[in-house]
């Protein structure tokens, strides 16, 4: 049921992003789209490179308004672990349960964000990890959440699903611009966010959503579904073929 409640979801957003796209435009001084709206996971996926393109009015005077761009991966929950060394062991002495986490997080700009807006305005749209509110339920008595939230950072970033850096929006022409978003290997299923933010002066005078899902297609989608709905007969067919290969291997060395 996983997978086509996920299509579905998929195809009711880009519709309605068809449908809304024509009178958004007409209202707004912001247009976007993205090269595509669906990444597939494939078994020889390494990850992919989406660009994402549109024109933005000027602000007030003729100045080029800056562009801010926001990627959120679907919220998740996760269990961060803390490791001390006890009698020359490393063991698990403490442990944290975080929840309202996005599992992929991204920001683009055409400047710093500190020259783009003031503070207020960054954390009213959430714009920025450290800006980001997780549910963060400790049970340890040697760290508090800030460590935590610290290690759920340095995780994240070492898997590439967090951007440890902002990165550029390029501007072509005067009301044009782009940027490249990086979708890691590592990436999970799921229908993520893309927020684009016009901002001129330090003031808000427009925004945009596009939807951009993730899922799993051919051979790999079939195993992933097979072991998850069927995961008693999937580690039976795992033995087996275990068994098979190495009854295999050794009647070829047999013949040797």
């Amino acid at each position: 049921m996983r997978r086509p409640r996920l299509r579905i979801a998929v195809g009711v957003l880009l519709a309605g992003l068809a449908f809304a796209a024509p009178s958004r435009a007409a209202e707004e001084p912001l247009a976007v789209d993205l090269s595509r709206h669906l990444v597939e996971i494939t078994t020889g996926f390494s990850g992919t490179d989406l660009l994402l393109f549109g024109a933005a009015e000027p602000g007030r005077g003729g100045e080029p308004a800056d562009v801010v761009v926001v990627v959120s991966g679907p919220e998740d929950s996760t269990t961060i672990r803390r490791k001390d060394s006890v009698a020359g062991l490393w063991i698990n002495t403490g442990s944290a349960r975080i929840k309202g986490a996005p599992a992929f997080y991204r920001v683009a700009s055409t400047r710093p964000l500190e020259q783009v807006a003031p503070p207020a305005l960054l954390q009213k749209l959430g714009i920025g990890l450290e800006r980001q509110k997780f549910d963060i339920r400790v049970e340890d008595d040697g760290a508090n959440s800030t460590a935590y939230r610290a290690a759920l950072m340095r995780l994240m970033q070492a898997r590439g699903q967090y951007g440890d850096r902002i990165a550029t929006v390029t501007r072509p022409g005067r009301r044009l611009f782009r940027t490249e978003i990086h979708v890691p290997a590592t990436v999970p299923v799921g229908i993520y966010k893309v927020e684009i933010h016009l901002i001129a002066q330090g003031r808000l005078i427009g925004s945009q959503e596009t939807p951009l899902a993730v899922d799993r297609v051919g051979l790999g989608a079939a195993i992933h579904d097979f072991a998850y709905r069927q995961a008693g007969l999937y580690g039976l067919a795992s033995v087996v073929l275990a068994a098979c290969a190495g009854w295999l291997a050794a009647w070829m060395f047999r013949k040797g």
